[in-house]
């Protein structure tokens, strides 16, 4: 039996916090010192929490070496099928060759105007993407796709990375949510999917304020104050669809579609709205983007039913995740299969004496990943049936060989979540995390300002806001729970500005700059420091949104 303890290196309590530090410290220096790959730096991280366990926190090392175990395969399903499904979802789109009708129908609803096409692009449709690819997916497509309008790569790199900031936190149908209610409900299924709930609901008075503005902010980005003139009110009425239906999905509908479905209505509104509003300097714009003007374009003839059938599988997501969330999520949850982990479960207990989290909750056909593959089956399946008479090929055979392929090519990412996760876990069993955050929780009430900051450099050196969550999650918890003047304040609060620290983080992540560059062959110096800025001077204004949230303005935060 071992009961993990507050201040265990030599009984004091800041010293066990810095030695606490070292798994985190080593993975960062792994990563930006040393410029080691992601999986690597998550390795010898693992090694040392593993290390520091044993020696610093007394922890057996059989133990240690389980809690690794369990965060490995909490890591493996659900968060990697779950963003393996993602991702194969939008695959069936490229490889039925639909993909390229609803790059014409960004093209029509743009009345002309390439400045409008790339916003929809890399907002509507980077929003999409990121709702169920995540992971840099939507950085990589919606870049290419901008420099095939005419976009300059520096703007076009730019516009997508500040686009990508509005839906991150809900990316990958609410990974980053769904990890952080995980992290902090010790094993147990109902909490974790009622503080998620909690989370989401929270990000969504916080996103929302982001959202409202980021459009017109690419809009700047991409033809400067001449385009913010003549562009404004799109830009306004693009972001606010997008942070009403945000705010409305993450409180009301399946906070795991608020993406997809801010997204979709967002993409309506503005098919609505440029019949009533047409561009101004549209001639202007395509002669500074290079680009010939409209008479000498070709005309694109798009049919109402290939626009219908290229928009198809994100209705059925929407469709299929309704049923499973609003009308059968007690059905579905009824054949969750809970593994008390071997050797772990009844051998650990936290600092309060009470279980951390040991038991293992195999949730096969509730969770978001099993959803994504009945829509996938659907989408394919129509797909194959209703093919245009062959000019849409698609088997039952090639889609599922695609999840291979798919796969394989996020090999290493999906390897570096596993590795994270387990570090995470022999972290929160060990007592590292408590040690931390219950000396983070002596900061009293700068810590609401402060905690933000976390999220942001996790994301920011891990390129990923599940891993940032993944690490530090139940310290930030932790930390609140300990804090006497945030004794009024929910500390899901604190789960949601890491997960919005993370979003505003992710456009300085390594990754997210290697995708960019890579798309659009700029160098990623370049780009570092053309978005930090932006970065930090979104991180500036979440921090003080949080601080107010903790004071003020607590009276919007959801019950």
């Amino acid at each position: 039996m071992f009961q993990a303890s507050i201040g265990p290196v030599a009984g004091n309590l800041g010293l066990s916090a810095l030695v606490a530090c070292i798994p985190l410290v080593t993975f960062f220096v792994m990563l930006v010192g040393l410029k080691a790959k992601a999986h690597i730096s998550a390795l010898v991280a693992l090694i040392a929490a593993l290390l520091v366990a044993i020696f610093g926190f007394q922890m057996p090392a059989h133990l240690a070496a389980l809690s690794a175990t369990q965060g490995i395969a909490y890591g493996a399903f659900p968060i990697v099928f779950i963003i393996l499904m993602a991702v194969w979802f939008y695959r069936i789109s490229v490889i039925s060759g639909r993909f390229k009708d609803l790059r014409r129908f960004f093209d029509i609803i743009g009345g002309g105007d390439i400045r409008i096409q790339a916003v929809l692009i890399a907002f509507c449709f980077g929003a999409l993407l990121e709702a169920l690819a995540g992971f840099g997916a939507p950085i990589a497509i919606t870049a290419t796709m901008l420099l095939a309008l005419g976009v300059k790569p520096l703007r076009a790199a730019m516009a997508v990375l500040i686009a990508n900031t509005a839906p991150v936190a809900y990316g990958a149908i609410a990974t980053p949510i769904i990890t952080a209610g995980n992290m902090v409900a010790g094993g147990d299924a109902v909490l974790a999917a009622q503080t998620s709930e909690h989370v989401a609901a929270i990000v969504g008075v916080q996103a929302p304020f982001f959202a409202l503005i980021v459009p017109l902010m690419v809009f700047g980005v991409l033809d400067g104050k001449k385009g913010i003139r003549d562009c404004w009110v799109p830009a306004l009425v693009l972001g606010a669809s997008f942070a009403v239906t945000q705010w409305w999905c993450s409180t009301h509908f399946a906070y795991e579609l608020t993406d997809v479905v801010a997204a979709l209505v967002s993409l309506g509104v503005i098919v609505v709205f440029m019949h009533f509003w047409k561009p101004r300097g549209v001639a202007e714009a395509r002669e500074r983007f290079g680009v010939p003007p409209l008479e000498e374009m070709e005309e694109v003839k798009l049919t109402p039913a290939r626009t219908w059938m290229a928009l198809l599988p994100y209705v059925i997501v929407v469709v299929v995740f309704a049923i499973a969330k609003l009308g059968i999520p007690t059905l579905l949850s009824s054949v969750d299969i809970k593994i008390p982990w071997p050797g772990l479960a009844g051998n650990v207990l936290n600092a309060a004496g009470a279980d951390p989290g040991t038991t293992f909750t195999f949730n096969w056909l509730s969770n978001p990943g099993s959803l994504l593959l009945i829509a996938g089956i659907i989408v394919t399946v129509i797909y194959c049936i209703f093919n245009a008479k062959g000019e849409y090929k698609l088997s039952i055979g090639a889609s599922f060989r695609e999840i291979a392929v798919t796969a394989y090519s996020m090999r290493y990412s999906a390897l570096t979540i596993l590795l994270v996760l387990g570090l995470a876990y022999v972290m929160n069993f060990s007592g590292q995390t408590i040690s931390i955050g219950q000396f983070l929780a002596g900061t009293g009430g700068l810590f609401a300002f402060l905690s933000p900051v976390l999220g942001w450099v996790g994301t920011a050196v891990t390129g990923s806001d599940t891993s940032a969550n993944a690490l530090f999650s139940s310290l930030q918890y932790e930390a609140a729970n300990a804090n006497a003047s945030l004794a009024h304040t929910t500390p899901d609060l604190f789960l949601a500005a890491n997960t919005m620290g993370g979003v505003v983080g992710k456009m300085i992540s390594p990754q997210s700059l290697a995708i960019a560059a890579g798309a659009t062959s700029e160098k990623e110096s370049t780009l570092f420091k053309a978005v930090l800025p932006w970065s930090l001077g979104f991180l500036a204004a979440l921090c003080l949104l949080v601080f107010a949230q903790s004071s003020i303005l607590g009276f919007i935060l959801p019950a």
